[in-house]
């Protein structure tokens, strides 16, 4: 894992990550049934699909002031987005920070986010390099800082369970329907055109 984030990753601060973080729903608001995919948990952890079915995401709210809560979110193309948020935050919306992320065994130091707000709680969204969801889930805890301010010290137990699941969940709403599964059901006596001249006599060959 770096300790320093590569020159290409200060180039996410485009508001694009604004939209999946919102669309995700952030809290459990996901469609629940995207591509077959129902939400479940994985001890304090939850696992859902993404409303745009864009891919799935992970969230967890703990206890305590603010009640901060942790999303990672997980699309099919292999792209990565994290955000945090609590009830008593002043970050702003659109804000661009420089914050430091530290896991059990590595971290980035001055990666940039950006602010966002959902459902009254504030905080922000950023994203990393695609093995970033690897190392989330081999950590047992995840302590983020502003220069020398300690913004949010988490637990990430059970974090190895809940990325497998949402891994699987990614799998299941990125597979492609088979063309058999579309016709799985219908009567072969159907002529593919039943308003043709010839419908009548299609349906008997």
């Amino acid at each position: 894992m770096r300790e320093l984030i590569p020159a290409w990753l200060w180039t996410l601060a485009r508001p694009t990550f604004l939209p999946f973080a919102l669309s995700a729903g952030l809290l459990v608001s996901a469609h629940a049934s995207a591509q077959e995919y129902s939400a479940r948990d994985v001890g304090d952890w939850t696992v859902a699909a993404s409303k745009d079915k864009g891919g799935c995401f992970l969230s967890r709210t703990y206890d305590g002031t603010g009640r901060t809560m942790l999303l990672l979110g997980l699309n099919i193309d292999g792209g990565n987005h994290l955000s945090i948020l609590n009830d008593n935050w002043s970050i702003k919306p659109r804000d661009r920070l420089k914050l430091s992320f530290r896991l059990s065994s590595g971290g980035y130091s001055n990666q940039l986010v950006v602010g966002m707000e959902s459902e009254g709680k504030r905080g922000f969204v950023t994203n990393f390099e695609t093995k970033f969801p690897d190392y989330f889930a081999a950590s047992k805890a995840l302590h983020i800082y502003r220069g020398e301010v300690p913004v949010e010290q988490l637990s990430l137990d059970g974090s190895g369970a809940a990325v497998a699941e949402l891994r699987r969940c990614v799998g299941i709403v990125s597979a492609k329907p088979s063309a058999g599964g579309r016709e799985k059901g219908r009567s072969a006596a159907i002529p593919k055109d039943p308003f043709a001249p010839d419908a009548g006599r299609s349906s008997e060959d």
